[in-house]
């Protein structure tokens, strides 16, 4: 199993909490955690343990943002097709994808990855530039990937009937 595919399996991504995924009311407040995640565990040196209860608090709206989200009128967005696109990478291994997009998606995992190990080894350590730079290759990586997920989707939507169906 991919990591991505754990990652799914942990938050527990059926198809109707993918459905409420694609709403911009769950994709875009999703992007204020990352800066939430890294104040709590900067906090941890003057609020020690108390820190805990922030990065509880990010990591439970995590899994509960999806689910939260209404179900959206529209799946005609920009933000919805990068959901979209996510589902279709995930699925890479029965439906094969372009090896642009899985070349482009896989660099972009690693950079943003490697940016967010650098926010929290920043966090961690009181720093603020290796943390601002960190968040900076995160968001950008993240960003960048997303928007390849959306071309993904464009060019992978008519290759399954279920990809079709969640264009609306």
């Amino acid at each position: 199993m991919s990591l991505e595919n754990g990652l799914a399996r942990l938050f527990n991504m059926n198809d109707a909490t993918w459905e409420r995924h694609a709403s911009g009311w769950s994709v875009w407040p999703r992007m204020c955690i990352l800066p939430v995640l890294l104040a709590s565990i900067w906090s941890f040196t003057s609020l020690g343990w108390w820190a805990a209860l922030p990065l509880a608090a990010v990591l439970a709206f995590t899994w509960v943002n999806p689910r939260l989200a209404p179900i959206p009128k529209s799946t005609n967005t920009w933000h919805a097709k990068a959901t979209f696109g996510e589902r279709v990478w995930l699925n890479r291994r029965n439906i094969l994808i372009p090896d642009k997009h899985e070349n482009a998606a896989t660099i972009l995992t690693w950079v943003s990855g490697a940016g967010f190990v650098a926010a929290v080894g920043g966090a961690y350590l009181n720093d603020i530039w290796l943390t601002l730079v960190g968040l900076i290759i995160t968001y950008a990586g993240k960003l960048l990937f997303l928007n390849v997920m959306v071309k993904l989707y464009e060019e992978m939507k008519d290759t399954d009937p279920k990809y079709a169906a969640w264009l609306r």
